[in-house]
């Protein structure tokens, strides 16, 4: 911070044109520290201009109301944005990504040479400049930084003091003058003849911190250094010109830091909310909205929230365009956070204000200015100057003004003039305080120094171009130049009209600047080194070309002038060329020119590219293709997906690639996208051309001989190629084409003529494996079984199942078909037959579940190899789930054990000692096992469905007692059983081998197919498992133990510790606690250090309520008629928990007879937990 107690003060700026006033204050400069010479008479505007000065640009502007800073001397001072900083060495410089937002240099950085020539400081918003000094003379500056007009005297400053606050109103005939002591002057601006001087507007002893103009000329505003506000209405009667003053603001309920009115542009004078005249008043504490007119009211107060003590409120109004009209937002902050109100006035007369986004800066704002309507200034308290994009919250540039060295005003705020009479918030405040520092109007900002004045412009759209172009930042600027053609930029200034003609000025400038990097690229390549560097070099040029040209639709420019520049290096050319690619396969470039296409195959084909020239191929406009040289290179390079989209693109003609270019899997896929109307490979055939393609791929697929056919060709030649390339794939092929043919019957023919075919190739042909048979099958079981399906398949076809080679196959086949109702077309009791007869044994338990036949079923599973060991899951699944009758479920029992008496009876005749007759007998007792879990499990869930069942018993004999009823037998039986099996199982392991126990291990057929490794997982797993369960229940027992034995030690600790009585008399009969000599009375002594009688607390019904009276829980009287009460144990215990440690300690002391001297301590149990706040009282 700068700060100098003599240095000059800007106070305002103004335009001699109706514009909107200027409600400027800066501090004063030091006479004798700049060389200023004392002088009894103030120099004049003639001998001003005609001293000889160093040579400069005069001061003149682009428009009424815009300062031009071109001509203003700005050496040194260019700036750039944040996403520009790392600019320097170019050969450091990192490929840009196109796709980051460049905003570039928003703000012209500028010094106002002349003023500072003379003034050292200074600062402007338009035509009129005008600068405090601490000697009370007023200084106005025209133009040209010309001193103009030099209002008061040094006797005048000696009685005023320094001037501390300016303001000119909108029309700029007139300009008030606050003083460090107090006073008000207004003076003529057009002759500078003194109007009037204030001396009473306001307590006396108080420096003007604010003196500023509203809308109407004859109304002002002025805040001093006790944080009031006042009004002064100017008034002329009879020639005699007078003050009113009104206090708005009381000091005395918190002091006003600021104050801004509401100022209305030119062209928005009639706007509704004008009639109010608006004030901001900003205190330390919040800000309030006031109305002056037609009555003092007001309309908002707004607290700050949170801040530091030291941050200083800012205020700052601008017209807003929103929703279609345009209304004041008040922009206001103390600290990090700015917030903005929308104020708007509603259809009854009443003020409405609305809060807004809010903005959250991570620094301490000291100055607060709008630019625009969507752009704001901001310095922070490190004095760096932050713009702000108000509707995205984006920072856009970050500039330091330490050069600028800002004045301060903690002179004025602490009130040195007066005795420094002020409240010590306020003069903290003032440490950071710079509002006479800083100015705003029409875009321009102006920053008072110690030794200069700066002032910051908003840079046209151009400018901020140029300003990258100097640096040589090509790609920055184009990047920004898009934003500017796309509106996606922010603080745009300079572009006007419609926005075809604003597009069509942007583009020009960006094709400017293409040819400059172009041409800065050619000159500045290295001209020695490896081809990587030079690679290198026009990859990050020729990208960033063609991607700009193409956005800008601009084929020609790249085509013709800037590839026609690029040929002249060969690096470059080749670049370019590879660089087409990427933008040829997005579809973002669909055409070339002959002699860009002829260099492209040249290039693409002398490189050994072909992948990337087919890619390119297939993506561009056929119509731009030279189709001999591109069919001839495809030709000699194989590039069959080119050579197909030059036939179909080019040509129509989508059958001579299936003749003579494509093979493998590619023509697969490529008859199946031409059925589909799908065009290959990629994009769809002309809807025009859809059906044509499908006559002609269905007549090229069934005809019966190729057109150089020979003698021995046979039939259908290219159906039979097609199968023996891959039967299966081709057979997928035509599924998915005949998904779409519902309604096209010429296409249903083709279908049922393609299935004709296949069947007279394919079956009881030895050329085609079963398997390949088996996929036709497959293939026509699921067309027969669609809803809509509308084939013919002769019936003997179905004769010829019983073929063993097409076992699995016709299986599959067979079965999907009557599962979709296929049955009904055939005799059911034949059709039964020929499956039983060709052992397939799926279809026969569909067959004979259909007829509920569940018992023949079992006959199936053990007649079927591949399913034997899985009818102990269809039993169990068949007796145990519902929907099954009773009768079914007796029949399937019967039929169960029937088949375990033949085994019994033939294991019986046949047993011997062998190793083999030892597995057979286990396996039948696993039979017997799992049929009694079966049995249990059926017991347990459905013991009503099982009353008709009865159990054969070991001797033969069936009881006719319900499972239900022998329930008890029924688990003697089945531990009997358990215990045979295991007991077999101990006396025949030694006589079997190492293969053997693991066929016995496993002979639960849930487990497949018997093997070790099938169970070995499972088994390591509960291993780990119980290992893993140990462990956590060892620590877990052993941290219960740890925090059981703290808790012990700490309930035994506080149990033994002795308590010590605070004084030596009861707490409530206020007598010894030995009130007699001979008497033995019992005394009890809290943690707390409260001594009682044992009968005094009884008659104070202290107790707990125990049922031993030597065991009852006592509480502290006293304490507890501090806490308001003693209340019942149940409420005093209510809602408590605590832990054993935190249990408080009740000890007992007993007193006997003296002669015995002795004292006999006991422990009274632990009342209830207490409450935290009792715990803390009770702690000893």
């Amino acid at each position: 911070m700068s700060e100098s107690p003599d240095a000059h003060s800007l106070v305002s700026a103004s335009s001699q044109l109706n514009l909107m006033e200027i409600d400027t204050v800066r501090d004063f400069i030091d006479d004798k520290e700049f060389d200023i010479p004392q002088v009894d008479t103030p120099p004049t505007l003639e001998s001003i201009l005609n001293e000889p000065e160093d040579e400069e640009e005069p001061f003149v502007l682009e428009d009424t109301c815009l300062l031009n800073t071109e001509n203003i001397d700005a050496h040194s001072c260019d700036t750039s944005s944040l996403a520009s900083s790392d600019s320097g060495d170019p050969s450091k410089k990192k490929p840009v990504d196109l796709n980051v937002t460049v905003h570039g240099s928003v703000l012209r950085h500028s010094l106002l040479k002349g003023i500072s020539a003379q003034i050292v400081s200074a600062a402007t918003v338009s035509r009129v400049i005008a600068v405090g000094t601490s000697h009370g003379l007023a200084l106005v500056f025209d133009s040209n930084q010309a001193l103009r007009l030099c209002l008061g005297t040094t006797a005048t400053g000696a009685e005023y003091g320094a001037v501390s606050a300016l303001s000119i109103n909108h029309d700029c005939s007139r300009l008030l003058c606050g003083f460090a002591k107090g006073q008000i002057t207004m003076w003529d601006l057009a002759n500078g003849k003194l109007l009037r001087t204030i001396t009473d507007a306001h307590p006396p002893g108080t420096a003007i911190l604010h003196v500023k103009f509203t809308d109407d000329p004859t109304l002002a505003v002025c805040n001093d250094s006790g944080g009031s506000v006042f009004e002064l209405a100017f008034r002329r009667v009879m020639g005699m010109r007078s003050c009113d003053s009104r206090c708005l603001f009381s000091g005395s309920k918190g002091e006003v830091c600021c104050v801004e009115p509401l100022h209305t542009p030119p062209d928005l004078r009639d706007h509704a909310i004008t009639h109010y005249s608006l004030l901001a008043m900003g205190s330390l504490t919040k800000i309030l909205v006031i109305g002056l007119k037609p009555s003092l009211k007001v309309w908002m107060t707004f607290p700050y929230g949170k801040s530091d003590p030291s941050s200083v409120p800012q205020l700052a109004w601008q017209f807003v365009p929103v929703q279609k009209t345009v209304n004041p937002i008040l922009a206001f902050c103390r600290g990090d956070t700015v917030q903005f109100l929308l104020v708007k006035k509603e259809e009854t007369g009443t003020i409405h204000v609305i809060k807004q986004r809010q903005l959250h800066l991570s620094c301490d704002i000291i100055s607060l200015s709008w630019i625009n309507s969507r752009t704001m200034v901001l310095v922070d308290s490190h004095e760096k100057l932050q713009v702000v994009d108000r509707p995205s919250q984006e920072i856009l540039e970050t500039l330091d003004l330490d050069q600028v060295q800002l004045v301060y005003n903690s002179r004025h705020f602490k009130s040195l003039a007066t005795g420094g009479n002020v409240s010590q918030a306020l003069a903290l405040v003032g440490e950071k305080a710079c509002y006479q520092s800083v100015s705003s109007y029409a875009g321009q900002i102006v920053y008072l120094g110690t030794k200069s004045a700066h002032i910051m412009t908003l840079r046209n759209w151009r400018e901020r171009v140029d300003c990258l172009l100097k640096q040589e930042r090509f790609v920055e600027a184009l990047s920004l130049a898009w934003s500017f053609h796309e509106g996606t930029a922010k603080a745009v200034l300079g572009l006007f009209g419609d926005p075809v003609k604003r597009k069509g000025v942007v583009a020009d400038k960006m094709v400017e600047i293409l040819f400059q990097f172009a041409e800065r690229s050619l000159k500045k390549c290295p001209e020695q080194g490896k081809i990587q560097v030079l690679e290198q070099h026009f990859q990050e040029v020729v990208p960033v070309l063609v991607d700009y040209c193409l956005l800008l639709q601009r084929i020609d420019l790249l085509f013709n002038q800037l590839y026609g520049r690029l040929v002249e290096n060969v690096v470059a050319k080749g670049v370019f060329l590879e660089s087409l690619e990427s933008y040829i396969i997005a579809e973002r470039l669909g055409h070339l020119t002959t002699p860009i296409m002829r260099d492209l195959l040249a290039h693409y084909h002398g490189n050994g590219m072909m992948d990337s020239l087919e890619n390119c191929i297939v993506h561009l406009d056929v119509t731009s293709l030279d189709i001999q040289q591109v069919v001839q290179v495809c030709w000699e390079n194989q590039l069959y997906d080119a050579m197909i989209y030059v036939f179909n693109s080019g040509m129509n003609d989508y059958i001579t690639p299936m003749e003579q270019v494509v093979m493998g899997n590619k023509l697969l896929v490529y008859i199946s996208c031409c059925l589909a109307g799908r065009a290959y490979p990629l994009g769809d055939i002309p809807e025009d051309l859809v059906a044509q393609v499908k006559n002609q791929v269905f007549e090229f697929l069934i005809r019966l001989h190729s057109a150089d056919s020979s003698e021995e060709e046979e039939v259908f030649p290219f159906i039979r190629t097609l199968l023996h390339f891959d039967t299966r794939e081709f057979l997928n092929v035509l599924a998915l084409t005949f998904e779409d043919f519902k309604n096209d019957k010429q296409a249903l023919e083709y279908q049922q003529r393609i299935v004709d075919i296949l069947l007279k190739i394919m079956v009881d042909n030895p050329d085609f494996t079963p398997s390949q048979v088996g996929g036709l099958f497959t293939f026509l079981a699921r067309q027969l079984a669609k809803p809509d399906n509308t084939l013919f398949v002769n019936r003997k076809l179905f004769d010829q199942v019983h073929i063993p080679t097409y076992q699995e196959y016709l299986t599959t086949v067979l079965l999907e078909l009557l599962q979709v109702g296929g049955v009904v077309q055939f005799d059911e009791g034949r059709l039964l037959a020929l499956v039983e007869k060709a052992q397939f044994y799926q279809i026969c338990e569909f067959l004979y579940e259909k007829k509920h036949l569940y018992d023949r079923i079992i006959d199936c599973y053990l007649r079927d190899p591949l399913r034997k060991e899985e009818i102990f899951s269809y039993i169990h699944n068949l007796l145990s789930m519902p929907g099954y009758t009773s009768e079914e479920k007796k029949t399937v029992w019967d039929k169960t054990l029937q088949h375990i008496q033949v085994s019994a009876d033939t294991h019986t005749h046949t047993h011997t000692h062998t190793n083999i007759h030892t597995m057979s007998v286990f396996s039948l007792c696993c039979w017997r096992y799992f049929l009694l879990l079966i049995l249990l499990e059926m017991t347990n869930r459905e013991p009503e469905k099982l009353s008709l069942l009865t159990v054969e018993s070991e001797q033969g004999e069936r009881d006719g007692t319900t499972l239900e009823e022998e329930g008890e037998l029924m688990l003697r039986r089945v531990e009997d059983s358990l215990t045979e099996i295991v007991s077999l199982c101990h006396r025949t392991s030694q006589n079997l081998n190492q293969k053997q126990r693991e066929v016995v291990i496993v002979c639960d057929p849930v487990y497949g197919k018997g093997k070790l490794a099938e169970i070995q997982g499972l088994i390591l797993g509960m291993l780990e498992t119980f290992n893993y369960e140990q462990t956590l229940l060892e620590t877990t027992t052993s941290l219960l133990n740890h925090d059981l034995h703290w808790s012990l030690a700490h309930l035994r600790a506080a149990v033994t510790r002795g308590l010590h009585p605070r004084q030596d008399h009861c707490n409530i009969c206020l007598q010894q606690y030995k009130r007699r000599q001979d008497s033995a009375e019992e005394i009890i002594i809290f943690s707390c250090g409260h001594l009682y009688h044992c009968q005094c607390l009884q008659q104070k019904d202290c107790g707990r309520g125990f049922s031993s009276e030597r065991l009852q829980a006592w509480s502290c009287y006293k304490c507890s008629s501090n806490q308001g009460g003693r209340g019942s144990a149940t409420e005093q215990g209510r809602g408590r928990s605590t832990s054993l440690a935190q249990v408080s300690i009740y000890l007992c002391l007993y007193m006997v007879d003296t002669k015995s001297s002795s004292r006999k301590l006991n422990q009274a149990p632990a009342p209830p937990p207490r409450d935290p706040s009792e715990d803390k009282r009770f702690k000893r």
